[in-house]
């Protein structure tokens, strides 16, 4: 039985829901840390410094070396791989370990020290997806880790509908924006309840999620 790839549109959603839900479960139980939208990081830490409210701002800071080597190592890894989900896969690899090294942190005090290494992994999983973002555009409607750009891009589009109702590639355009964003919206919301729930240790869903739905997709092949 041949394996069914994902549309492109559903492949948008995925990864938005993966990442906002990534991204504010390290938030909330990670000290403030983005994972996915990174850059955030710079903000937080600058406050951390200024009110001294934060004793591990250095976790924020490392957060940028770690996604810039996610993303030199993604694309070494992407020219090894005949697949053009290998990165998304190992991405899921990433996070379900990331999980299961939460939990085991709190069945055990003597893994504790595993904790600040946990969102780093996280970084490193979200840059992988960023690289993918990047060497595949194609495959999604745009920007699936950091919604600035596609947030603009569905105002401009409501806009230009308002003025000329019957453009339909403006149509069109809204409703590719209208994905990504209420895909990471809903994987915020998600994200948010799960880590009042059982803490870090939750983004193992998000990799499951990716390994159950990517099966290996051939490079050569359409979308």
């Amino acid at each position: 039985m041949l394996p069914i790839y994902l549309s492109i549109r559903q492949l948008s959603f995925v990864l938005t829901l993966v990442a906002g839900f990534c991204d504010t479960v390290t938030f909330i139980a990670a000290n403030e840390v983005f994972s996915a939208h990174v850059t955030g990081n710079f903000i937080v830490l600058a406050y951390d410094l200024v009110y001294h409210t934060e004793t591990n701002a250095w976790m924020k800071l490392l957060t940028f070396p770690v996604f810039f080597l996610a993303v030199v190592t993604g694309r070494w890894i992407d020219q090894k791989t005949p697949s053009r989900y290998g990165l998304l896969r190992l991405e899921g690899f990433l996070l379900i370990g990331s999980g299961l090294q939460a939990y085991m942190t709190q069945q055990s005090a003597n893994l504790v020290w595993l904790l600040p290494l946990i969102p780093l992994q996280i970084v490193f999983a979200m840059g992988l997806q960023n690289t993918f973002g990047k060497l595949y555009s194609q495959e999604t409607f745009g920007p699936t880790t950091v919604m600035t750009g596609n947030v603009t891009q569905a105002a401009l589009d409501s806009i230009d509908l308002l003025i000329r109702m019957d453009s339909a590639a403006k149509r069109e355009s809204l409703n590719k924006q209208l994905v990504v964003i209420l895909g990471f919206l809903l994987g915020c919301l998600l994200g948010a309840l799960a880590a009042q729930w059982q803490g870090l240790g939750v983004v193992v869903f998000p990799g499951l999620l990716l390994l159950g739905l990517l099966h290996p997709k051939p490079k050569d092949s359409t979308s």
